[in-house]
């Protein structure tokens, strides 16, 4: 189930949870995909533009899930 991000420190903690699950993991689940993208369609775009420079910056490997035609972006 989506939800909001409020404030950025909400966007710090998903950011953390895609590092530590790409730690451990070669690809990020589904349900955090979709999950993500709830948060990044129900936000204020603020906090969507504020989310993609944090994993640029911290988790640039996790873009291709969420860059403009991505294979992983939910129906």
């Amino acid at each position: 189930m989506p939800y909001r991000w409020n404030k950025k420190v909400d966007v710090d903690e998903t950011i953390v949870v895609i590092k530590n699950v790409l730690d451990k993991e070669t690809e990020l689940p589904n349900w955090l995909v979709n999950a993500i993208y709830g948060a990044i369609r129900d936000s204020d775009p603020a906090m969507a533009k504020y989310f993609y420079e944090g994993v640029k910056k911290y988790a640039p490997t996790a873009m291709k899930y969420f860059e403009e035609g991505s294979t992983r972006a939910p129906i």
